[in-house]
Order: structure tokens, then C-alpha cells, then sequence
């Protein structure tokens, strides 16, 4: 019997509605009412991304965004947003106008963002001089 023979038919793999709004980069709840009660497939996906119907070109412009992408475009991170009390979801008019105004704790966020993206660089660097380190005493024996 061959390997062909035994296996069951492949089925397309499906994923929930909030999986692909994450993968989307879109907000579930701002979604079309039958995107959010079904199941999406990969090969669905895939033709989403490639192709996006006009509810998905203007939810990625004009919002409301998820947290994710609303942290991205203010240059923080999520906790930042958290801290802040920033927990709803927010168009785009919205994130400009707060990128407008500068409130305080936008400012301190984005140096707190800007102190870990600096740190991460440090931690890769010294990691990677430390490898070339173990590597020439390796290759001296």
C-alpha cells in the first residue's frame, strides 16, 4: 500500500475570525458581520491579502485599528499604550491627532520604545562578540 493510499484526503487548513483579523492587521469587531461569524481559509487569506476587498483597504486605512498596529504607528510599545490608558481601539484621524497634540506620556513611551530597541542592538552585539570570541578560541584549540 502506498503513502497515498493510507493518507485521508487533505483538507484546507481554516482558521477563527479573530486569527486572520490579527493576520490582517485589522480590528475583528470592524469587520464585515459574515467575515466575523465564519471561518477563514488559508487559500482565503491569501486572497485577502493579495487582493483586498475595499472594507479591508479601508479598515487598514482609516481604522479603528487594534492595539498592535495603533502602538506600531505611535512608535510604542503595547504596555506603553496600557500605561497610558490607551485600551480602545483608534482610527487613524485619531493617532494623528494624538501624534498632533504630543501628550507627555507619548513622549516618555517613545524614549522608553527607543531605550529598549537600543538595548536589543547592545544584547545582539555583545552576543555576537562573544561568539567570534569562543570561535577563535575554538580554531587556537
Amino acid at each position: 500500500m502506498t503513502s497515498q493510499q493510507t493518507r485521508p484526503q487533505q483538507s484546507s487548513q481554516t482558521m477563527k475570525p479573530s486569527t486572520a483579523a490579527k493576520k490582517l492587521g485589522v480590528y475583528l469587531a470592524a469587520t464585515p458581520e459574515d467575515f466575523q461569524e465564519g471561518t477563514v481559509s488559508r487559500a482565503q487569506l491569501d486572497a485577502l491579502q493579495a487582493d483586498p476587498p475595499q472594507w479591508l483597504a479601508d479598515l487598514r486605512r482609516d481604522g479603528p485599528h487594534p492595539r498592535p498596529v495603533v502602538a506600531a504607528k505611535l512608535g510604542v510599545s503595547i504596555s506603553g499604550l496600557a500605561r497610558a490608558g490607551v485600551t480602545e481601539a483608534l482610527t487613524t484621524e485619531q493617532i494623528e491627532a494624538l501624534k498632533a497634540e504630543r501628550p507627555e506620556w507619548l513622549d516618555r513611551e517613545r524614549g522608553t520604545q527607543a531605550d529598549v530597541r537600543r538595548e536589543t542592538v547592545r544584547l545582539k552585539q555583545k552576543r555576537a562578540d562573544e561568539a567570534e570570541a569562543a570561535a577563535g578560541e575554538a580554531k587556537r584549540g
